[in-house]
């Protein structure tokens, strides 16, 4: 066979399309990766007007009240004392469906989260797992379009997704929260949300720690089986939203617990994974669950499109006291989701009331689609100038810090970051019951029954090898459960992590 060069949209061949340029193996993406923003720009302008993905989904509005003191670990205003409060608004959503898909379909959930605080809107845009299928963002488009639909056919393809997972092992993590039944939550009350990635946290003392973001339900975890997702996918497609808007207006209002898990800097230089990999959990034992506050929604929106339909999350909005990581897949966010909401809802979405800081807005942004111009007037639309009394607060400096390294490359993602298994293998021993790793075994039967077509065989048999290195007794009961006969090749190349 013949293969064709890799090129850009303009024709120009290039090889790095799975990893971003980054400054050192840890280090920021850089903008100058001209792929990576081709990539994602032409992503997110794929379809109209719906979102590309989390196109299904329910919102609220609510509050959040500081329960502990965290000062310690951040500037921010929120979280300066013990009763604080700000108005907040939530989007859950399902990933992978069109806008009229059920919202009790196998996918992980959005999480989306926006507190309106005096220092700014703060965006925590996350999913009900801990983890993602993908470490790079420049893998985003590619592992998208798998979840969708394929072109020709325009029907959904289990031999796409199983033929991508398969050859991405980074992805096993995820798969088997997926296909557990954590994959199909009773609703949105009664599922965990997480901020997945990991962010920074500045102090007063201008010292920075790594946290993780937690949402504990307070109404208890429950899921469908996947039968009873199956079944309720016919008999009410709009579940999740009705349980969500009934339970609101009964009074019975939803409420999580947050909490963070902190990692100094030094604790990462030793710690055992790459601790910016999204791929990754932190264990609590290592870093325990520190509580934070309470999230309550008593509020459904008087008009869905208005207020869910339009919102507008971006983990580049971030307030004084939380900022980014190198964390490879939250950069390339950074700028995807603010680009995709520029073209979806239009350039001054922001000024809706949903996204809009109910707190000032100075700034010289002016024009474009459905501009309001209530807030500034005649104002100038420069900087400098003699006329306004707008001036930049030294007191929200960037904060400033060294890069270990000074080499820039297109660093392979997985080179010594490789252990795809471990992590996935302590998920089906250590956290799941026999009864949850029966419906997992089940529920990954059942969906490789769908692969078909001339590679069928090698991507069921590739696909295997990852579950036998994750756990040898979970290979063994998905390749029976295929009628698949064991090489023993396979098992000598397969280890568990135990």
């Amino acid at each position: 066979m013949e293969f064709k060069k890799l090129t850009s949209s303009t024709g120009a061949p290039y090889f790095e399309h799975e990893d971003s340029q980054t400054v050192g193996a840890r280090g920021p993406v850089l903008l100058q990766d001209f792929i990576l923003q081709e990539n994602l720009a032409h992503f997110v302008r794929e379809r109209i007007p719906e979102r590309i993905v989390h196109a299904k989904g329910s919102g609220a509005y609510g509050k959040f009240t500081v329960t502990h003191d965290i000062s310690k670990y951040t500037k921010a205003k929120l979280f300066s004392k013990v009763g604080n409060e700000c108005k907040m608004f939530a989007r859950f959503s399902t990933v992978g469906g069109e806008k009229g898909s059920a919202d009790t379909e196998r996918d992980p959930r959005g999480f989306a989260l926006k507190f309106y605080t005096e220092d700014g809107n703060w965006d925590l845009v996350g999913n009900n797992t801990p983890v993602f299928f993908i470490k790079d963002a420049k893998k985003f488009p590619d592992f998208i379009h798998t979840q969708k639909r394929v072109p020709k056919t325009n029907l959904k393809s289990a031999t796409m997704m199983w033929d991508f997972w398969s050859l991405n092992p980074e992805s096993l993590h995820q798969v088997l929260i997926l296909m557990s039944d954590r994959g199909t939550p009773y609703g949105y009350r009664h599922m965990h949300g997480f901020g997945s990635h990991t962010f920074s946290m500045i102090n007063a003392e201008n010292e920075r720690v790594w946290v993780k973001f937690h949402f504990k339900t307070k109404q208890q975890i429950k899921n469908f089986t996947n039968d009873e997702a199956v079944k309720m996918k016919g008999e009410n497609p709009d579940f999740a939203q009705e349980d969500l808007v009934n339970a609101i207006e009964n009074g019975d209002f939803p409420k999580w617990t947050m909490y963070i898990q902190v990692m100094t800097e030094e604790q990462a230089k030793e710690f055992r994974w790459n601790p910016f990999d999204v791929t990754k959990v932190w264990f609590q034992n290592e870093f325990p669950l520190i509580e934070v506050g309470e999230m309550e929604l008593n509020e459904i929106p008087n008009n869905y499109f208005a207020h869910v339909e339009q919102s507008t999350f971006s983990p580049s909005n971030l307030i004084n006291g939380i900022s980014f990581s190198p964390d490879r897949m939250l950069q390339g966010r950074l700028f995807s989701y603010r680009d995709a909401h520029r073209y979806r809802v239009g350039v001054n979405s922001h000024q809706l009331e949903v996204n809009r800081c109910p707190f000032a807005v100075n700034n010289y942004q002016r024009d474009g689609y459905m501009a309001d111009s209530s807030g500034y007037k005649d104002a100038p639309n420069y900087y400098p100038n003699s006329f306004d009394q707008i001036k930049p607060d030294s007191a929200y400096k960037n904060f400033e810090y060294d890069l270990d390294n000074t080499t820039v490359a297109n660093f392979n993602r997985n080179e010594n970051d490789d252990d795809h298994y471990t992590q996935p293998g302590l998920l089906y021993t250590k956290a799941m019951n026999p009864q949850d790793r029966e419906n997992l075994v089940s529920n990954i039967i059942g969906s490789m029954k769908g692969i078909s077509g001339p590679k069928k065989e090698e991507i069921i048999n590739r696909q295997l090898c990852h579950f036998f290195r994750a756990n040898i007794e979970l290979g063994m009961k998905i390749a029976m459960g295929l009628q698949v006969n064991i090489d023993m090749n396979m098992m000598n190349h397969s280890k568990s992590p135990e």
